[in-house]
């Protein structure tokens, strides 16, 4: 195309897990498996390696479901994990299939899916507009424009952009951990932990340092597992990434609530808990509309809606209410 910028880079695949962590120690190089995130920025000129270290050859794919805990390889496709985990942890199931077309969802790996970056139209711009994630300093084009998509949670003047993974919103519901590995050894990282707020540097999403890899994904066991559901509302039916979406999981006895975990997506740069939401549900009964809607309300007295997203408030309320609905209907909800 004329005018398009071309950067050469080299190209390698790793062999074995510390031949990968040596290339990284590099800033100039990065990971690829999947490549259905990588390619899009390499083609956006958002990222410039220098080289590219191919990780999808590492014996890093498998899935285990072990009687205390899930654990999922970081190479594991989304297609080979929605069969696994349908029936002991439909929520993850859902999410996955939410988050991809069938395409995609054989190409893309978990670690990729958790490390993909903000579809803010200012930060995937083809021309370079003020976006502080993508070039330091230069202003967030979003915080006083087009915001509709954007952060009601966590945002900074900085940024408001959210982040886009369906599959994080419904590990963050799970309690699920991140395995990580680095020159230090390996660290487990809460996913509720792993992503960051935009505060004054948007440019650091994740607490991953660069000379890291994910390699595994963690998920414990138990009732509530089961008893779980992710809703994803989006502006079309096709392929689209959420405006709101919830995950939720849940022991009931019949119809009251013993224990609830909720979180949301599409509303802040990391999959947001609705910590006294949860706790206000304890011994409420899921018939009980208006007391599930003055539970929640707890969960949202913090947020601070942009002028072009106001509406997400109550949308993201509804569908908390519309997911455990859900639930109550359905078998799979049973406690």
């Amino acid at each position: 195309m004329p005018g398009l910028a071309v950067k050469a880079f080299g190209y390698a695949v790793a062999p074995d897990l510390a031949t990968a962590l040596t290339a990284i120690e590099d800033p100039d190089t990065l990971v690829i498996a999947g490549g259905t995130e990588l390619v899009n920025l390499l083609k956006e000129g958002i990222v410039t390696p220098a080289r590219l270290i191919d990780i999808s050859k590492l014996p890093l794919g498998g899935v285990e479901l072990r009687p205390d805990r899930l654990r999922l390889g970081a190479l594991a496709r989304m297609s080979d994990v929605v069969p696994v985990v349908a029936s002991d942890y439909p929520v993850l199931a859902e999410s996955l299939l939410c988050a991809a077309s069938p395409q995609l969802r054989n190409m893309a790996s978990l670690g990729g899916n958790l490390m993909q970056r903000t579809r803010c139209p200012y930060f995937r711009a083809e021309v370079l507009l003020a976006c502080n994630k993508r070039a330091a300093g230069s202003g967030c084009a979003a915080r006083h424009g087009e915001n509709r998509t954007h952060a009601i949670f966590g945002w900074s003047d900085a940024c408001v952009a959210t982040h886009p993974s369906d599959f994080a919103v419904a590990l963050a519901a799970l309690d699920a951990t991140i395995r990580i590995v680095g020159p230090g050894g390996e660290r487990a990282v809460p996913v509720t932990g792993f992503y960051r707020l935009p505060g004054d540097d948007p440019t650091i999403e994740t607490v991953l340092g660069p000379d890291e890899l994910i390699i595994a994904i963690e998920v414990p066991a138990g009732p509530h597992t089961r008893a779980s559901h992710y809703l994803k509302v989006q502006e079309r039916a096709s392929y689209e990434f959420a405006m709101v979406s919830v995950a939720v999981a849940v022991i009931r006895d019949g119809d009251v609530v013993t224990d609830a975990r909720l979180a949301l997506g599409g509303v802040a740069a990391r999959p947001w808990r609705l910590s006294d939401a949860e706790a206000a549900l304890q011994g409420v009964s899921l018939a009980d509309t208006p007391r599930v809607r003055a539970a929640l309300a707890a969960s949202f007295a913090d947020a601070r809606p942009l002028d072009g997203n106001a509406f997400k408030v109550e949308l993201a309320q509804r569908a908390v209410v519309r997911a455990l609905g859900s639930l109550r209907s359905s078998a799979g909800g049973l406690s």
